[in-house]
């Protein structure tokens, strides 16, 4: 089915196309929401304790930074194989199973903990485990979602998807303190694993509506042959494919000199305005505020491009220019809210083509590319700009950041106006998400 043909045809139902929440009109969807958000809850849960243990086992704050990196490491050296996985294999089975393994990772944390046998090296080798199970979980999760809806509803997903996260993240962080002030904290571990198992559980119950933008089951059986599985081809494909290469730099870019705001606006608050911890607080709530009020925005598009995402990138790297020139707090705090909303709209806009744009075959490793690079940004980009705040300030900062962002996605676009078919243009017209792969076997 084209995804013109699952388009709804009543003018009755013309205005909910256009709903943020559109894609909850599918059971699978709400069930796959709530799954999430429980999932979340407990993921965040144990993200909050877990540095806390580390501090109680270590008392380094290098050692929890340390069991971060340990954890993070395997979707840099991994994710390629992780992606390729997901792409061979049954994908609600792989979401059973991957959930089920994380769920007893953190239930095994959870006994240590409760036994008091666990330490710094245990807690390591957890760490690590989490992580390369992370690998084939990540992208297996993010695309059974997009199995679930039509392809006009991707955007919705993703959207509700991130209101999911961030509901999660809240009400985790807020049950940790709660739970281990009454339980213990091995039981915010052993809470975790129960929500793992509750998304498990939900799995085998899902099923894909009606113009759904891939039926992994149905798929499965038709598969490309194996030798075109390899993790050659998705690195092959992402790199002939200008509009992910396109993609790839706009959202680099942005995210070492215009995402970075826990540092930036950190240093401007409590420097050059002379704000404290407080006013910084009310800065983040306010980022936060922004993000969710974005992913709503964002999940009201219908069929994104890069073009949009490199235009909302180059409005916020603007923004971040003229926040960098703030006189006050006051004038700061009415900056960052839009800022944070270009930014949520313009990821939400970026993740529906990632995850929309690549045949149904290589969308697997596809996200397996794009998890590698993301891991050599968030591992590399914090230090670059430090260094460049040494050396120009916070205000320097956000300002020739926010320059470099904006004159370099322009440069892009006058290539592409100009005809040129080089990998950095914004190769991709509004509304063309499902355009023929590079490749010839690809299409």
């Amino acid at each position: 089915m084209s995804a013109s043909s699952s388009l709804p045809t009543s003018a009755s139902r013309a205005a909910v196309s256009r709903s943020p929440w559109r894609s909850l009109r599918h059971r699978s969807m709400r069930w796959w929401s709530a799954a999430n958000f429980v999932s979340n809850a407990g993921t965040w849960m144990q993200l909050t304790v877990q540095n806390l243990l580390v501090l109680q086992i270590t008392g380094s704050a290098a050692a929890t930074g340390l069991s971060m990196s340990v954890q993070a490491a395997p979707a840099l050296f991994v994710s390629l194989l992780g992606g390729a996985a997901v792409d061979r294999w049954h994908r609600r089975l792989t979401v059973a199973v991957s959930q089920a393994l994380l769920g007893a990772v953190a239930f095994t944390t959870a006994l240590l903990v409760a036994l008091d046998r666990i330490d710094m090296p245990a807690l390591l080798v957890l760490a690590a485990v989490t992580g390369v199970i992370a690998t084939v979980d990540g992208p297996a999760c993010a695309l059974l979602g997009n199995d679930l809806v039509p392809v006009e509803d991707v955007p919705s997903a993703i959207g509700v998807g991130s209101l999911v996260h961030s509901a999660g993240r809240l009400t985790g962080t807020a049950l940790a303190g709660v739970t281990v002030g009454f339980l213990g904290t091995g039981a915010a571990y052993a809470a975790n694993g129960l929500s793992f198992l509750f998304v498990a559980a939900v799995v085998p119950f899902l099923r894909p509506a009606p113009g759904a933008a891939r039926e992994a089951v149905a798929e499965a059986p038709a598969a490309p042959a194996r030798a075109e599985m390899s993790v050659r081809e998705g690195l092959t494909f992402f790199v002939r494919r200008p509009r992910l290469v396109a993609l790839a730099g706009i959202t680099g870019i942005s995210s070492v000199f215009g995402r970075n705001y826990g540092l930036t606006l950190a240093v401007l608050v409590t420097g050059p305005l002379a704000g404290g911890a407080g006013a910084f607080g009310t800065v983040s709530t306010v980022l936060a505020v922004g993000g969710i009020l974005g992913a709503v925005l964002g999940a009201r598009l219908h069929r994104p491009s890069v073009r949009t995402v490199g235009l909302l990138a180059a409005a916020g790297a603007l923004l971040q220019v003229v926040a960098g020139l703030s006189p006050s707090l006051a004038v700061l705090l009415v900056l960052v809210l839009p800022m944070a909303v270009v930014e949520s709209v313009s990821d939400t806009a970026g993740t529906a083509v990632l995850q929309t744009d690549p045949p149904a075959h290589l969308r697997g490793r596809v996200l397996g590319v794009w998890s590698s690079i993301g891991t050599v940004w968030g591992l590399g980009g914090p230090p670059l700009l430090g260094l460049l705040m040494e050396w120009a300030g916070a205000r320097g900062a956000l300002v020739a950041g926010g320059l470099l962002i904006a004159g370099s996605i322009g440069a892009g676009l006058l290539v592409r106006r100009r005809g040129g078919l080089v990998p950095v243009a914004l190769a991709a017209k509004d509304g063309d998400v499902t355009g023929r792969s590079a490749l010839g076997t690809a299409a």
